[in-house]
């Protein structure tokens, strides 16, 4: 199994804070940082100093760090025309000597849209581009050198292009979908993903999920095994009651539920909780850090959970 440090920037984060803890994943073993891709903040509090750009922050820290995968949980189709977030993410990779990851989605939030103006069309439009998206995208990373690539869809169309620049990893960086729809996004990523997750469900919600994708591989004739399956939960771990309460107080949730409902406790209560989420063949596991000015937080689960997997 391993762990992820996943962060939310939207809830408030300038990039100083987000190179802080991306370099403390780093140092501390961890195997990749990620941040969410929205420009709204979701819930409470003020979401100052604003929002960030997620390929252009992951840019700059794939200057700053040298080991750990980078990536996106997950980047809207909605926000970026497919051919531009080609390069964005091939140029990104590029500058982080292949460690690039790409998680992409339909989008959801519709208040982020109406704020800065994004086009937010109904739900089925959304996953038709998407499709054509993830199509487009590893189609122009897959295209050889001297060659072109065209696509006709119903949202999208490319005449000649290129497909530069490529990315270091080949074919191309790793695609993760995610969400826990029945039909359509067990399809998708059984054509197109490297990586499923399944965000913040418990085991059982987890378990039949996974089988949905396992079952859509075995459908387009792809073997299950070959994908890797991954969960995201917030994470809130303490050495006592008081720490772990002090955590849970801070992002502003309940103990109990967290126990119940995500990954929280004691070292101990988090390997075990961990290792039920192996047992349904999840490989990695997102933690989504909410407290981004809690490093202690990110060194102690290092240093008392990390061992032990």
């Amino acid at each position: 199994m391993r762990l992820r440090i996943f962060t939310e920037p939207q809830q408030g984060a300038a990039y100083g804070t987000l190179l802080r803890v991306a370099k403390t994943t780093e140092e501390s073993g961890f195997d990749a940082f990620y941040r969410s891709d929205h420009y709204l903040k979701i819930g409470g509090g003020s979401g100052l100093p604003g929002p960030s750009d997620a390929w252009i922050t992951l840019a700059g820290l794939a200057r700053e760090t040298s080991r750990i995968r980078l990536g996106t949980l997950v980047t809207a189709a909605t926000f970026r025309l497919p051919g531009p977030l080609a390069i964005s993410v091939a140029t990104v990779d590029q500058m982080s000597g292949g460690r690039v990851e790409l998680g992409l989605g339909a989008g959801w939030f519709e208040a982020e849209h109406t704020a800065y103006g994004i086009p937010f069309p109904g739900v089925g439009e959304r996953f038709e581009r998407l499709e054509e998206q993830l199509e487009i995208i590893t189609g122009l990373w897959r295209t050889p050198i001297g060659e072109t690539y065209s696509f006709t869809g119903r949202h999208y169309r490319l005449s000649d292009s290129p497909g530069l620049p490529k990315p270091v990893q080949r074919p191309h960086p790793p695609i993760v979908v995610g969400g826990t729809g029945p039909k359509r996004t067990p399809r998708l990523a059984a054509r197109y993903a490297d990586e499923f997750n399944v965000p913040f469900k418990g085991l059982d919600d987890t378990r039949q999920v996974i089988e949905r994708v396992r079952a859509a591989c075995t459908e387009v004739g792809r073997a299950p095994e070959s994908m890797t399956y991954s969960a995201a939960q917030v994470v809130c771990c303490g050495r006592n009651e008081a720490e772990i309460q002090r955590r849970a107080d801070a992002i502003g949730r309940r103990v109990e539920d967290l126990r119940e409902n995500e990954l929280a406790g004691t070292p101990a209560e988090v390997v075990d909780k961990i290792g039920r989420y192996g047992e349904l063949g999840c490989e990695r596991l997102y933690l989504q850090t909410l407290d981004l000015s809690d490093l202690e937080h990110i060194e102690f689960i290092a240093s008392e959970v990390l061992p032990q997997l």
